[in-house]
């Protein structure tokens, strides 16, 4: 890495710091010898790892929380108003804004790998990062999932590798010029923002544009191909289940109902074969992909396939957190139709008696939009229950709530709060049953909740 990064500073205070994107940042600066510290509104499990790591977190948000820092990082969801940017701004101390910064911290590496997609992005890198990390190539790397074999979302190596996310959330990946790029999917998401799939299209086309060396694409996605049409600046690398791909699955089998098994091939030439340690048929294509990257940052095929099979997943993607009197506790991110479509599927082609799908609606803009998808990807499961929505950074001017989705769902129950949810969960699951909870918000929660009480019983 580059000498020169944030030269001057020495420290940085974070403004949200329990979030996904905030966390591994402030980590990777602790790493590297900055003073941090941080705060936020609520308390969640990356502020109890940042106090472990000795890192300073402060609530609630207020002026004095910054201190004399040299610099403060905010991100997008924190409103112009708030007590500790206004103080940043009266003591003229400087204002960066996250994205900003992992742009910055992205440009010190000679190979950024940023995986980029509507869905999977956390999978992705994670599956990346154990590949390399594994086999002691000493990545840096950013997540916005734990990655259980550093138990971190952040990581500052000493290689020249990157993996990091990059989010299309208001364009925030366009601060950034990867040498290596993965797209795994477009998809009509974030319309709040870009108020159409045309415009997510474009907007990928854009970081496309901005990548400086390898594009790997999914072939066997039509929104990612049309976002590179034409494009000539960049090697493209693509990758799916057809042998006229760059890299392909082939020979695709399943084992234990939903682990994916297939041979790696790198054009026509089987290279390894591969045994996943995460369900469901999207991890396999998600699965080439990392393959395709991590052999571009130097790893062999013995190398991949051993790290892919002992990828176990990254926190809150289905995330195995315990079974309790013959019933399994799992927790995942899904927050849009497509991505519980596919967590669903692959929870039901597991030997479980019944799956429980617990749903936390996150943000009223997206559940307004996605009513109907909600309902019927939520279908999926054999119980459905909807807390309330958490709306996060909006207000509902939709006037949208929880029971336009259970309303549309045979049986499903909308209990508004997370206690109601455990009791009614621990009264009624059975042996041998999946509780599955969902959502992009706090709804790990609960799952938490369903496990005490069950181990009370």
């Amino acid at each position: 890495m580059k000498q020169e990064f944030l030269s001057g500073i020495r420290s940085v205070h974070f403004v949200g710091i329990g979030g996904s994107g905030m966390s591994p940042l402030a980590e990777i600066l602790h790493s590297l010898g900055f003073t941090i510290t941080g705060s936020d509104v609520n308390e969640s499990d990356n502020l109890a790892r940042m106090r472990r790591l000795g890192i300073p977190v402060f609530l609630p948000q207020k002026a004095e929380n910054i201190g004399n820092a040299d610099l403060v990082v905010y991100t997008a969801a924190v409103s112009a108003d708030n007590p500790e940017l206004v103080a940043a701004r009266t003591k003229n101390i400087p204002l960066m804004e996250r994205a900003i910064l992992l742009g910055e911290l992205s440009r010190r590496f000679k190979n950024t790998v940023a995986v980029a997609g509507t869905h999977g992005k956390t999978t992705t890198s994670s599956m990346i990062s154990q590949i390399l990390l594994q086999a002691d190539r000493d990545p840096s790397v950013f997540i916005g999932g734990r990655l259980p074999l550093i138990d971190a979302n952040g990581h500052a190596g000493n290689s020249d590798v990157f993996v990091c996310e990059a989010c299309e959330f208001k364009d925030h990946y366009l601060e950034m010029n990867p040498a290596i790029s993965i797209i795994l999917n477009v998809d009509a998401d974030h319309l709040d923002y870009f108020g159409s799939l045309e415009n997510v299209i474009r907007s990928f086309r854009q970081f496309s544009s901005q990548t400086t060396g390898t594009l790997i694409v999914n072939a066997e996605d039509a929104n990612t191909l049309k976002a590179v049409e034409g494009l000539t600046h960049a090697d493209i690398v693509r990758y799916g289940y057809s042998l006229d791909c760059d890299w392909s699955a082939q020979n695709v089998t399943v084992h234990d109902g939903a682990y994916g098994c297939y041979d790696l091939y790198r054009h026509d030439q089987k290279i390894a074969s591969v045994t996943l340690g995460v369900p469901g048929e999207h991890n396999v294509l998600n699965s080439v992909a990392a393959a395709a990257a991590a052999s571009l940052c130097g790893a062999t095929p013995a190398e991949i396939a051993d790290g892919l099979a002992a990828f176990h997943g990254a926190g809150r993607r289905f995330e195995f957190l315990g079974t309790v009197n013959g019933i399994t506790i799992a927790d995942d991110y899904a927050h849009h139709p497509t991505e519980i479509t596919a967590t669903l599927n692959a929870a039901k082609a597991m030997p479980y008696e019944h799956v429980w799908a617990i749903f936390q609606p996150f943000t009223f803009s997206r559940t307004a939009r996605h009513l109907n998808e909600f309902a019927e990807s939520l279908s999926i499961a054999d119980t459905v229950i909807v807390s309330d929505i958490m709306g996060s950074r909006e207000t509902n001017k939709w006037n949208v709530s929880s029971t336009q989705i259970t309303d549309q769902i045979n049986g499903a129950h909308y209990l508004a709060t997370f206690d109601e949810i455990s009791r009614f969960v621990a009264e009624n699951v059975q042996p041998g049953d999946l509780v599955l909870t969902m959502g992009g918000g706090d709804v790990y929660k609960c799952a938490r909740m369903i496990k005490a009480l069950l181990e009370a019983q």
